[in-house]
């Protein structure tokens, strides 16, 4: 697409290539990178989908959990749900930290050592002895998955052509919604019989065997070139990025989308396992896949666009998931669980679009443009997980409907600005001279 196409002034990409890490590689040297069907590019999907497996399985192991956390060490949701938002909340502290390290020890290498980190501590995670130290464990282990999806995203941009860029990161995302739903059914149901200790444990050894896996089929690197660690180069290529109102705009967006994910699947534990509905945890685990739809969403968003464009695509994803929210309001079962795959499918759409156009809008830096993505992300999940744990303690599942919704209102906002923002960039294009 066009600057103009997609909202952002047609100035966007004419920055200095100095003041960040690896340009694009060369016109020339494309037809050495990836693309469906070529050798690599079916090991490449299935290791990074492996790795999004293991983030997602990780950062989300105690969110179908916390009713059973509460009840052990005697807290109410708004202080378990901390050790949602302690994971989420380190990973978007150090997210850009360790992409300015991908850019100078290269892809492969961050996002091997960040998992190998994560999964030690996951192993640990059990054992934690109280509230405190459990959170404290997230938190670092948060940190730890920092390294993945900046990483990961700079790795496909550089590795695959660029017009199957959009579908090689759905397959990641995919990946996250695969390892977020497969996390919280299995401990859903280990918990049930042998408690949540022993189902964290589990997701912990399930992520050990993501990594080997992922270490040994993810191929070599071809087209990385190494950056520079200097604080002053880093520091420019964000400002760079944030100079940019499109990327700008990107992050709102993953920001606000992720607040109403994270907000209720942090408090729908909750409300299943109370009246009206009463569930076992088994049952309430195995809510979690409608995460399935959420693989769908997001590995079709590039056909998405393509048949709506970009903006579209995010109308269409932000009214799916006002529409689910709106939907889980109802006292029946199916109609919650109706709203629920809405919601689901609505945000790993919008997700998938606005992460993939974060990449491609990226014209250097890719790293710190997909790092200041995921730290805006991550900072929403935090957000809603806190949030909408709060509004649930106040004013019960409405309230935290209500905190998604004012979100949702956020996202067509933005969509809206960038589109005004096009027209005007469009009208302001000089008309070429005819004789």
């Amino acid at each position: 697409m066009s600057p103009a196409s997609t909202g952002a002034p047609t100035a966007v990409g004419a920055v200095p290539t100095a003041s960040a890490a690896p340009d694009p590689a060369p016109a020339a040297d494309s037809d050495s990178r990836l693309t469906p069907g070529g050798p690599g590019y079916r090991r490449m999907s299935f290791a990074l989908f492996l790795a999004g497996v293991a983030t997602f399985a990780l950062l989300y192991s105690t969110q179908a959990l916390l009713p059973l956390i509460s009840g052990e060490f005697g807290v109410p949701a708004s202080e378990a749900s901390w050790t949602v938002a302690a994971a989420t909340g380190g990973l978007a502290l150090f997210v850009l930290p360790m992409s300015a390290l991908s850019e100078r020890f290269g892809r492969r290498t961050v996002m091997t050592a960040s998992l190998a980190v994560a999964v030690s501590v996951g192993v640990l995670v059990p054992f934690a002895p109280s509230l405190g130290v459990l959170v404290a464990l997230r938190a670092v282990q948060g940190a730890a998955l920092a390294g993945l999806p900046a990483s990961a995203t700079a790795y496909l941009a550089e590795e695959v052509r660029p017009r199957a860029l959009i579908t090689a990161i759905g397959l990641f995302v995919a990946g996250n919604s695969v390892g977020g739903m497969s996390g919280r059914v299995i401990t859903g149901w280990v918990a049930q019989e042998w408690g949540w200790r022993v189902a964290v444990g589990v997701i912990g050894l399930i992520a050990v065997g993501c990594a080997v896996a992922f270490r040994m089929l993810l191929p070599t690197p071809r087209h990385f070139k190494p950056g520079s660690l200097r604080p002053r180069v880093l520091a420019r290529a964000v400002r760079d990025h944030l100079a940019n109102p499109l990327l700008r705009r990107l992050y709102a967006i993953g920001a606000l989308f992720m607040t109403v994910f994270g907000g209720v699947y942090t408090v729908i534990g909750y409300r299943l396992t109370e009246a009206p509905f009463g569930l076992p945890q088994g049952i309430v685990g195995s809510i979690f896949l409608v995460y399935l739809v959420g693989t769908v969403s997001a590995s079709t968003a590039g056909r998405l666009v393509v048949r709506l464009g970009r903006r579209g695509a995010l109308y269409l994803a932000g009214g799916t998931t006002a529409a689910g929210l709106l939907l889980s309001l109802a006292p029946t079962l199916l109609l919650v669980l109706l709203g629920l795959v809405l919601i689901t499918a609505g945000f790993f759409a919008g997700h998938a679009v606005a992460s993939s156009a974060v990449s491609k809008t990226a014209a250097h830096g890719r790293a710190q443009a997909a790092a200041l993505y995921q730290s805006a992300y991550y900072v929403g999940s935090s957000a809603g997980s806190t949030v909408g744990a709060v509004a649930f303690h106040a004013s019960g599942w409405a309230g935290t409907v209500g905190v998604g919704v004012l979100a949702v209102v956020g996202v067509v906002t933005i969509t809206a600005f960038g589109s005004r923002a096009a027209r005007l960039a469009a009208r302001s294009e000089p008309v070429p001279a005819t004789r």
